[in-house]
């Protein structure tokens, strides 16, 4: 099920679908409400083959990285959020949100340029 993510609310799984492709000239989506993703808790959005993880700290700030876990393809989306780190559900891998980088092990996850405008969380998706 696709939507425009401007003008309509996104479906309540966890997991909304977009059409952005890397092709796209532009590359800052509109993910939706900022509400959508409660504090202290993630949200996976999926871009055709891409899905991406957005992090809503408690206290406001907000985070992007690649969904999947370096370690074995955990869904980062559905770890523990908190003080700029993300815990995978899977095998408790740290991951710093603002750098990518796995604390304590050898790996990382792409980050990416995330902010709220007027209550909307955009993302920036670069090719």
């Amino acid at each position: 099920m696709s939507y425009s993510p401007v003008t309509e609310t996104p479906p309540k799984p966890s997991h909304p679908r977009n059409t952005w492709s890397p092709t796209d000239p532009m590359d800052q989506v509109d993910l939706g409400s900022i509400d959508f993703i409660p504090p202290g808790e993630g949200r996976a959005y999926t871009f055709g083959r891409k899905t991406i993880a957005v992090f809503r700290q408690r206290d406001g700030r907000l985070f992007a990285t690649d969904d999947m876990c370096p370690h074995k393809a955990g869904p980062l989306a559905d770890g523990l959020v908190g003080s700029g780190k993300v815990i995978c559900p899977l095998h408790m891998w740290k991951i710093d949100l603002e750098t990518g980088r796995c604390l304590g092990e050898n790996g990382a996850v792409r980050t990416y340029p995330v902010r709220a405008v007027n209550g909307r969380i955009l993302v920036t998706l670069t090719a």
